[in-house]
Protein backbone atom coordinates (compact mmCIF):
# COMPACT_ATOMS: atom_id res chain seq x y z
CA UNK A 1 0.00 0.00 0.00
CA UNK A 2 1.54 3.48 -1.09
CA UNK A 3 2.17 6.17 1.40
CA UNK A 4 0.63 9.69 1.02
CA UNK A 5 0.45 13.25 2.74
CA UNK A 6 -3.00 14.71 2.36
CA UNK A 7 -2.34 16.15 -0.61
CA UNK A 8 -1.61 13.83 -2.46
CA UNK A 9 -4.41 11.69 -0.91
CA UNK A 10 -6.87 14.34 -2.30
CA UNK A 11 -5.43 14.97 -5.63
CA UNK A 12 -5.44 11.20 -6.09
CA UNK A 13 -9.36 11.22 -4.71
CA UNK A 14 -10.20 14.02 -7.61
CA UNK A 15 -7.87 12.22 -10.84
CA UNK A 16 -9.98 8.61 -10.03
CA UNK A 17 -13.35 11.02 -10.02
CA UNK A 18 -12.43 12.63 -13.46
CA UNK A 19 -11.10 9.55 -14.76
CA UNK A 20 -14.74 7.37 -13.81
CA UNK A 21 -16.71 10.39 -14.72
CA UNK A 22 -16.48 12.43 -17.20
CA UNK A 23 -19.37 14.78 -15.73
CA UNK A 24 -16.80 15.61 -12.59
CA UNK A 25 -14.98 18.68 -13.12
CA UNK A 26 -12.41 20.64 -11.37
CA UNK A 27 -12.25 24.78 -11.40
CA UNK A 28 -11.16 27.24 -8.70
CA UNK A 29 -8.75 29.89 -8.38
CA UNK A 30 -5.46 28.80 -9.63
CA UNK A 31 -6.31 25.39 -9.46
CA UNK A 32 -5.47 24.76 -13.12
CA UNK A 33 -1.86 24.01 -14.59
CA UNK A 34 -0.49 25.75 -10.91
CA UNK A 35 -2.18 23.50 -9.48
CA UNK A 36 -3.66 25.56 -6.07
CA UNK A 37 -1.98 27.23 -3.94
CA UNK A 38 -1.41 24.03 -2.09
CA UNK A 39 -0.87 22.06 -5.15
CA UNK A 40 -4.46 19.59 -4.58
CA UNK A 41 -5.19 19.94 -7.95
CA UNK A 42 -1.33 19.36 -9.80
CA UNK A 43 -1.75 17.37 -13.20
CA UNK A 44 -5.47 17.47 -13.35
CA UNK A 45 -5.66 19.88 -15.93
CA UNK A 46 -2.81 18.74 -18.06
CA UNK A 47 -4.55 15.19 -17.83
CA UNK A 48 -7.82 15.24 -18.21
CA UNK A 49 -7.76 19.59 -20.10
CA UNK A 50 -8.72 23.04 -19.76
CA UNK A 51 -12.61 22.09 -19.94
CA UNK A 52 -12.80 19.66 -16.86
CA UNK A 53 -9.74 21.92 -14.89
CA UNK A 54 -9.35 25.65 -14.99
CA UNK A 55 -8.91 28.58 -12.99
CA UNK A 56 -11.61 31.31 -12.05
CA UNK A 57 -11.52 34.86 -11.29
CA UNK A 58 -10.96 35.69 -8.12
CA UNK A 59 -14.73 35.84 -6.84
CA UNK A 60 -15.90 33.37 -4.33
CA UNK A 61 -19.45 34.42 -5.06
CA UNK A 62 -18.95 33.51 -8.56
CA UNK A 63 -17.33 30.62 -8.22
CA UNK A 64 -19.80 28.57 -6.26
CA UNK A 65 -22.87 30.47 -8.62
CA UNK A 66 -21.30 29.11 -11.64
CA UNK A 67 -20.89 25.49 -9.54
CA UNK A 68 -24.60 25.41 -8.79
CA UNK A 69 -25.83 26.15 -12.04
CA UNK A 70 -23.53 23.65 -13.46
CA UNK A 71 -25.08 21.18 -11.04
CA UNK A 72 -28.38 22.02 -11.74
CA UNK A 73 -27.64 20.60 -15.26
CA UNK A 74 -26.20 17.87 -14.20
CA UNK A 75 -22.38 17.97 -14.30
CA UNK A 76 -20.79 17.39 -11.01
CA UNK A 77 -18.61 20.13 -9.64
CA UNK A 78 -15.99 20.54 -7.56
CA UNK A 79 -15.30 23.69 -6.49
CA UNK A 80 -11.88 25.21 -4.82
CA UNK A 81 -12.23 28.10 -2.46
CA UNK A 82 -8.82 28.87 -2.02
CA UNK A 83 -8.75 29.33 1.76
CA UNK A 84 -12.02 29.14 3.99
CA UNK A 85 -11.74 32.50 5.46
CA UNK A 86 -12.75 33.74 2.26
CA UNK A 87 -16.18 31.78 1.86
CA UNK A 88 -17.73 34.35 3.40
CA UNK A 89 -18.88 35.97 0.07
CA UNK A 90 -20.14 32.92 -1.20
CA UNK A 91 -21.98 32.17 2.04
CA UNK A 92 -25.32 33.61 0.00
CA UNK A 93 -24.80 31.33 -3.03
CA UNK A 94 -23.90 28.25 -0.34
CA UNK A 95 -26.92 28.55 2.43
CA UNK A 96 -29.75 29.97 0.00
CA UNK A 97 -28.92 28.61 -3.15
CA UNK A 98 -27.03 25.53 -2.68
CA UNK A 99 -28.77 24.12 0.32
CA UNK A 100 -32.01 25.17 -0.78
CA UNK A 101 -32.33 23.93 -4.32
CA UNK A 102 -33.84 21.37 -4.09
CA UNK A 103 -36.32 21.80 -1.38
CA UNK A 104 -37.72 25.44 -3.31
CA UNK A 105 -38.25 23.98 -6.51
CA UNK A 106 -39.99 20.73 -5.04
CA UNK A 107 -37.57 17.98 -6.36
CA UNK A 108 -37.89 19.17 -9.92
CA UNK A 109 -34.17 20.50 -9.40
CA UNK A 110 -31.05 19.74 -7.35
CA UNK A 111 -27.48 20.45 -7.11
CA UNK A 112 -26.57 17.87 -5.26
CA UNK A 113 -23.61 16.81 -7.43
CA UNK A 114 -21.46 20.00 -5.75
CA UNK A 115 -18.68 19.47 -4.06
CA UNK A 116 -16.62 22.56 -2.28
CA UNK A 117 -13.32 21.85 -1.19
CA UNK A 118 -11.41 24.34 0.93
CA UNK A 119 -8.63 24.59 3.14
CA UNK A 120 -9.39 25.47 7.36
CA UNK A 121 -7.63 26.17 10.72
CA UNK A 122 -4.47 27.58 11.59
CA UNK A 123 -1.36 26.42 12.37
CA UNK A 124 0.33 27.63 9.39
CA UNK A 125 1.58 31.55 10.46
CA UNK A 126 -1.12 32.56 8.28
CA UNK A 127 -2.69 35.37 10.72
CA UNK A 128 -6.05 36.46 11.08
CA UNK A 129 -7.61 36.49 6.74
CA UNK A 130 -5.74 32.35 6.53
CA UNK A 131 -6.50 30.53 9.47
CA UNK A 132 -10.61 30.26 10.67
CA UNK A 133 -12.31 27.63 11.35
CA UNK A 134 -15.91 28.34 10.01
CA UNK A 135 -17.28 25.23 10.04
CA UNK A 136 -19.91 26.23 12.79
CA UNK A 137 -21.56 28.53 10.33
CA UNK A 138 -22.74 25.92 8.03
CA UNK A 139 -23.94 23.49 10.44
CA UNK A 140 -26.82 25.65 10.73
CA UNK A 141 -27.67 25.42 7.38
CA UNK A 142 -30.30 22.33 6.53
CA UNK A 143 -29.72 20.57 2.72
CA UNK A 144 -26.24 20.88 3.47
CA UNK A 145 -23.34 17.92 4.50
CA UNK A 146 -20.26 19.23 6.71
CA UNK A 147 -17.49 16.59 5.74
CA UNK A 148 -14.04 17.09 7.78
CA UNK A 149 -11.01 14.63 7.17
CA UNK A 150 -7.89 13.94 9.99
CA UNK A 151 -5.46 11.79 7.58
CA UNK A 152 -4.76 11.24 4.35
CA UNK A 153 -6.92 7.74 4.36
CA UNK A 154 -9.60 9.83 5.50
CA UNK A 155 -9.29 12.68 3.06
CA UNK A 156 -9.85 10.49 0.51
CA UNK A 157 -12.58 7.61 0.94
CA UNK A 158 -14.49 10.91 2.39
CA UNK A 159 -13.79 13.47 -0.51
CA UNK A 160 -15.00 10.20 -3.05
CA UNK A 161 -17.88 9.54 -1.37
CA UNK A 162 -18.80 13.60 -1.52
CA UNK A 163 -18.12 13.87 -4.72
CA UNK A 164 -20.87 10.88 -4.93
CA UNK A 165 -23.10 11.91 -2.68
CA UNK A 166 -26.29 12.72 -3.73
CA UNK A 167 -26.60 16.09 -1.23
CA UNK A 168 -24.18 19.16 -1.76
CA UNK A 169 -20.61 19.04 0.20
CA UNK A 170 -18.59 21.48 1.95
CA UNK A 171 -15.44 19.57 2.49
CA UNK A 172 -13.15 21.54 4.81
CA UNK A 173 -9.16 20.18 4.62
CA UNK A 174 -7.42 20.95 7.73
CA UNK A 175 -4.40 22.78 6.00
CA UNK A 176 -1.55 22.10 8.53
CA UNK A 177 -1.92 18.40 7.96
CA UNK A 178 -1.32 18.58 4.09
CA UNK A 179 2.09 17.79 4.14
CA UNK A 180 2.18 16.64 7.96
CA UNK A 181 -0.48 14.10 8.16
CA UNK A 182 1.25 10.80 6.20
CA UNK A 183 -0.34 7.56 5.82
CA UNK A 184 -0.90 4.35 4.26
CA UNK A 185 -3.63 4.68 1.66
CA UNK A 186 -4.73 2.13 -1.00
CA UNK A 187 -4.60 3.33 -4.81
CA UNK A 188 -7.65 1.39 -5.73
CA UNK A 189 -11.31 3.27 -5.72
CA UNK A 190 -12.61 3.32 -1.87
CA UNK A 191 -15.46 5.16 0.21
CA UNK A 192 -15.98 6.48 3.73
CA UNK A 193 -19.84 6.49 4.78
CA UNK A 194 -20.32 10.43 5.52
CA UNK A 195 -22.35 10.58 8.74
CA UNK A 196 -20.24 7.91 10.35
CA UNK A 197 -17.70 8.81 12.94
CA UNK A 198 -15.18 6.58 13.89
CA UNK A 199 -14.10 5.67 17.69
CA UNK A 200 -10.01 5.62 17.44
CA UNK A 201 -9.09 4.40 20.94
CA UNK A 202 -12.01 2.77 23.49
CA UNK A 203 -11.80 3.85 27.27
CA UNK A 204 -13.92 3.75 30.24
CA UNK A 205 -13.42 6.74 32.44
CA UNK A 206 -14.12 9.82 29.56
CA UNK A 207 -14.90 10.36 25.97
CA UNK A 208 -13.00 13.07 24.12
CA UNK A 209 -14.52 13.86 20.53
CA UNK A 210 -13.39 15.76 17.46
CA UNK A 211 -12.39 16.61 14.03
CA UNK A 212 -9.97 17.19 11.49
CA UNK A 213 -6.35 18.68 12.75
CA UNK A 214 -7.75 18.60 16.28
CA UNK A 215 -7.38 14.88 16.58
CA UNK A 216 -3.58 15.06 16.97
CA UNK A 217 -3.62 17.06 19.59
CA UNK A 218 -6.18 15.25 20.85
CA UNK A 219 -4.06 12.06 20.74
CA UNK A 220 -1.29 13.97 22.47
CA UNK A 221 -3.89 14.87 25.64
CA UNK A 222 -4.68 11.41 25.63
CA UNK A 223 -1.41 10.05 26.08
CA UNK A 224 -0.50 12.44 29.25
CA UNK A 225 -3.39 11.06 30.65
CA UNK A 226 -3.17 7.23 30.19
CA UNK A 227 0.35 8.09 32.19
CA UNK A 228 -2.06 8.73 34.83
CA UNK A 229 -4.54 5.84 34.52
CA UNK A 230 -6.95 7.64 32.95
CA UNK A 231 -8.45 5.88 30.03
CA UNK A 232 -9.63 7.90 27.57
CA UNK A 233 -12.37 7.22 24.34
CA UNK A 234 -11.42 9.04 21.36
CA UNK A 235 -14.16 9.42 18.72
CA UNK A 236 -13.42 11.67 15.47
CA UNK A 237 -16.88 12.72 14.20
CA UNK A 238 -15.75 13.13 10.51
CA UNK A 239 -18.83 14.61 9.56
CA UNK A 240 -20.33 17.61 11.41
CA UNK A 241 -23.67 17.60 9.20
CA UNK A 242 -25.02 15.22 9.20
CA UNK A 243 -22.91 13.99 12.95
CA UNK A 244 -23.33 10.89 14.51
CA UNK A 245 -24.82 11.70 18.19
CA UNK A 246 -25.78 8.30 18.47
CA UNK A 247 -21.85 6.76 18.68
CA UNK A 248 -21.39 9.66 20.89
CA UNK A 249 -24.36 9.00 23.06
CA UNK A 250 -23.42 5.06 23.37
CA UNK A 251 -19.50 6.25 24.30
CA UNK A 252 -20.73 9.06 27.04
CA UNK A 253 -23.73 6.45 28.73
CA UNK A 254 -20.14 4.18 29.54
CA UNK A 255 -17.78 6.93 30.20
CA UNK A 256 -19.96 9.19 32.32
CA UNK A 257 -17.92 12.12 31.33
CA UNK A 258 -17.42 14.49 27.63
CA UNK A 259 -14.69 16.65 26.51
CA UNK A 260 -14.96 18.43 23.10
CA UNK A 261 -12.28 20.21 21.18
CA UNK A 262 -11.99 22.34 18.39
CA UNK A 263 -9.90 25.27 16.70
CA UNK A 264 -12.93 27.39 16.47
CA UNK A 265 -14.13 30.37 18.84
CA UNK A 266 -16.28 29.09 21.84
CA UNK A 267 -18.80 30.85 21.64
CA UNK A 268 -21.30 29.55 18.75
CA UNK A 269 -18.86 26.55 18.23
CA UNK A 270 -20.20 23.62 17.28
CA UNK A 271 -19.05 21.86 20.40
CA UNK A 272 -22.17 23.70 22.09
CA UNK A 273 -24.32 21.81 19.72
CA UNK A 274 -22.52 18.33 21.02
CA UNK A 275 -23.18 19.25 24.71
CA UNK A 276 -26.54 20.08 24.69
CA UNK A 277 -27.42 17.19 22.97
CA UNK A 278 -25.08 14.85 25.19
CA UNK A 279 -27.10 16.40 27.91
CA UNK A 280 -30.29 16.04 26.81
CA UNK A 281 -29.78 12.22 25.75
CA UNK A 282 -27.32 11.79 28.86
CA UNK A 283 -27.97 14.17 31.68
CA UNK A 284 -28.47 11.16 34.78
CA UNK A 285 -25.34 9.17 33.09
CA UNK A 286 -22.84 12.15 33.68
CA UNK A 287 -20.59 12.46 36.48
CA UNK A 288 -19.19 15.66 35.78
CA UNK A 289 -19.98 19.14 33.58
CA UNK A 290 -19.20 18.73 29.74
CA UNK A 291 -16.13 20.13 29.09
CA UNK A 292 -15.45 22.47 26.18
CA UNK A 293 -11.77 22.98 24.65
CA UNK A 294 -11.94 25.19 21.81
CA UNK A 295 -10.26 28.65 19.92
CA UNK A 296 -10.46 31.95 21.59
CA UNK A 297 -13.58 34.56 21.28
CA UNK A 298 -11.09 36.58 19.39
CA UNK A 299 -9.63 37.68 15.78
CA UNK A 300 -7.15 34.62 15.15
CA UNK A 301 -4.04 36.02 16.08
CA UNK A 302 -0.61 35.95 14.39
CA UNK A 303 1.92 36.09 17.06
CA UNK A 304 0.10 34.64 19.87
CA UNK A 305 -0.84 32.09 17.87
CA UNK A 306 0.09 29.55 19.99
CA UNK A 307 -1.70 30.98 23.03
CA UNK A 308 -4.56 30.99 21.00
CA UNK A 309 -5.08 27.14 19.86
CA UNK A 310 -6.95 24.45 22.14
CA UNK A 311 -3.34 22.75 23.06
CA UNK A 312 -2.59 19.04 24.63
CA UNK A 313 -2.05 20.54 27.67
CA UNK A 314 -5.57 22.31 27.72
CA UNK A 315 -7.31 19.69 26.91
CA UNK A 316 -5.25 17.20 28.71
CA UNK A 317 -5.97 19.81 31.87
CA UNK A 318 -10.00 19.55 31.07
CA UNK A 319 -9.71 15.74 30.89
CA UNK A 320 -8.12 15.52 34.24
CA UNK A 321 -10.47 18.01 36.23
CA UNK A 322 -13.47 16.17 34.71
CA UNK A 323 -11.99 12.93 35.65
CA UNK A 324 -11.66 14.70 39.45
CA UNK A 325 -14.81 16.28 40.00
Amino acid sequence: MPTMNMLQAINNALDIAMAEDEKVICFGEDVGIFGGVFRATSHLQEKYGKTRCFNTPLVEQGIIGFANGLAAQGSVPVAEIQFADYIFPAFDQIVNETAKYRYRSGDLFNVGGLTIRTPYGGGIAGGLYHSQSPEAYFTHTPGLKVVVPRNPYQAKGLLLAAIRDPDPVLFLEPKRLYRAAVGEVPEEDYQLRLGEAEVIKEGSDITVVGWGAQMEVIGKAVELAEEQGIACEVIDLRSLLPWDADTVVESVLKTGRLVVSHEAPLTGGFAGEIAATIQERCFLYLESPIRRVTGLDTPFPLVLEKEYFPDHLKIFEAIRESVNF
